[in-house]
């Protein structure tokens, strides 16, 4: 009976990277939990820190507040390239999808929930032609219960050409492009969460 458990928590784990695994947030004196900035302040990464400016507007109208919050989630999101998989994992020990994009978002006090499957629920749904740096994409790989099992953040799209970084069980945290054959297919939609 022991082997039988065992080979079933091992299937489970290979069959999908979203965690159902609760996770341990460490308290702050702040209770913050927010699904879009509120600041009027932005992080730029300058000399390996990362310092306050001010909002402004580019020529489109779009808040360079936004744009280059979303240049730090995804910076600090490609600090973890080559980390191996781990279900479940939150750290460069290793990670699985939704925690690779948990910790990305939570570093720049943006609470996302744990779960792709959950991620999808939030934020605006977006095309995939107005898809931007910062963007979250999420695709449904081969589960039991058809339910969106994977996500990836958005690194660069440009001339319809979209790259994600996200964590797989074979190659750990990769960057992937969304026209390679496997991604397209299993793609369901993307989410904007700024």
């Amino acid at each position: 009976m022991r082997p039988f458990i065992i080979l079933m928590l091992i299937a489970v784990s290979l069959s999908s990277c979203k965690s159902s695994k609760t996770t341990v947030v460490k308290k702050s004196t702040s209770k913050k939990v927010i699904s879009t900035p509120k600041t009027e302040v932005s992080l730029i990464k300058t000399n390996g820190a990362y310092d306050a400016k001010k909002s402004n507007e580019d020529d489109n109208g779009k808040s360079t507040k936004e744009a280059s919050k979303a240049f730090n989630i995804v910076d600090y999101a490609k600090q973890f390239s080559g980390v191996k998989y781990r279900f479940g994992g939150t750290t460069k020990e290793g990670m699985d999808c939704s925690g690779l994009v948990f910790e990305s978002f939570r570093a720049f006090d943006i609470i996302l929930p744990r779960s792709s499957r959950d991620m999808a629920k939030m934020g605006d749904k977006i095309t995939l032609n107005n898809t931007q740096e910062g963007d979250l994409l999420f695709f449904k790989t081969m589960n039991r219960r058809n339910d969106i099992s994977h996500v990836g953040l958005v690194v660069n799209a440009k001339n319809g050409d979209v790259e994600f970084i996200h964590s797989t069980t074979r190659a750990g945290v990769i960057v992937s492009k969304l026209s390679e054959t496997y991604w397209d297919n299993a793609f369901v939609e993307a989410r904007r969460m700024l």
